[in-house]
């Protein structure tokens, strides 16, 4: 058994303040991190339950949508501004998990959570290096299949589990931040990092760092986007390949684009080559296909994983031909 002590923050200032000592952790849903310290991954000395702070979700006078870090899964999917003027977003949070999860999950504690790498969580079988630094990846020569071909490293080969993420990456959200050191933005393709030499640092969080709200910039062609996820089982499974997009179009041209990866990476994959190659070029099955094989070109599949590579390119093209049906 782990003792710990429990505090339930009034607001930002009373959360960041607890969370000044040792081994404070954020609790938001617990969705992820009490699965972590049942499983003796993580052990916090203290929870600082976060779930009492905002929850609202704001549309701004610049067309933005301003959503507080301690919203629940569910009331975002819901929300008539996401479903209209976002729906990439509502579809990625509904494939993500049951209703129930939902319903518990926090915005800023799916942001935060952790890799589903089973050898990250074999503490008692298991090298990992994300788990304890130095000590090797068994998942490089072991069962791979739903491991990483996109910015991976000799010391980490894990995906990233949200697809909120996904959409997130695809929308160019901003992650607000307060800290000890005051407030600060990033932008959520910058927040995650790649493994590199240390996989055990997840995000540019600085220690005590508290998501605070997460803001959605206008998108015009927002509304023309949605997400697909392709997995071994429709019952709530973690993405193989998933792909968030949203599309504007010049009569037969594709104006901009946006285009996100999950399952590919360490985390969410803002698909960037794949969008240059696409502007201005007709939308065509085939000028999509030739955007994903741009994409997927940096490719580094193991040895189980090497369809997904195909899988990607099929669904980056898929997706788009859906969205260009749809009527703007």
């Amino acid at each position: 058994m782990m003792p710990f002590t429990y505090h339930r923050a009034q607001d930002a200032g009373d959360a960041l303040r607890l969370c000044t000592q040792p081994g404070a952790r954020y609790l938001g849903g617990g969705t992820n991190l009490v699965d972590l310290m049942r499983e003796a991954i993580e052990g916090p000395g203290m929870l600082v339950d976060v779930t009492g702070l905002s929850r609202d979700i704001e549309e701004r006078a610049d067309g933005s949508l301003w959503i507080g870090g301690a919203t629940r899964n569910t009331a975002l999917a819901s929300h008539p501004a996401v479903r209209s003027r976002y729906p990439v977003l509502a579809r990625a949070i509904t494939a993500g998990a049951s209703a129930q999860i939902r319903n518990m999950a926090t915005v800023g504690g799916n942001i935060l959570q952790r890799t589903r790498c089973t050898y990250f969580y074999d503490c008692e079988g298991s090298r990992c290096n994300k788990r304890n630094p130095g000590q090797g990846c068994d998942a490089l020569d072991g069962f791979n299949r739903g491991h990483a071909i996109l910015g991976a490293s000799p010391g980490c080969v894990a995906t990233h589990p949200s697809d909120m993420c996904v959409a997130l990456a695809a929308l160019d959200a901003v992650i607000h931040l307060q800290g000890a050191r005051g407030e600060r933005t990033l932008p959520i393709t910058d927040l995650h990092r790649l493994p590199e030499d240390h996989p055990e640092i997840d995000t540019l969080l600085e220690p005590g760092e508290l998501i605070t709200a997460i803001e959605l910039p206008a998108l015009a062609f927002g509304a023309r986007s949605t997400y697909r996820k392709v997995r071994d089982r429709a019952s709530f499974a973690f993405a193989l390949i998933s792909v968030a997009a949203a599309l504007e179009l010049d009569g037969d041209t594709v104006k901009d684009v946006r285009i996100a990866l999950g399952g590919v990476a360490h985390k969410p994959w803002r698909a960037w080559k794949a969008e240059q190659a696409l502007r201005g070029q007709p939308a065509t099955a085939e000028s999509f296909r030739l955007a994903a094989e741009a994409e997927l070109a940096a490719a580094q599949p193991l040895r189980d994983n090497g369809f997904k590579v195909e899988l990607a390119k099929r669904t980056i093209a898929a997706v788009l031909v859906e969205l260009t049906e749809i009527k703007a």
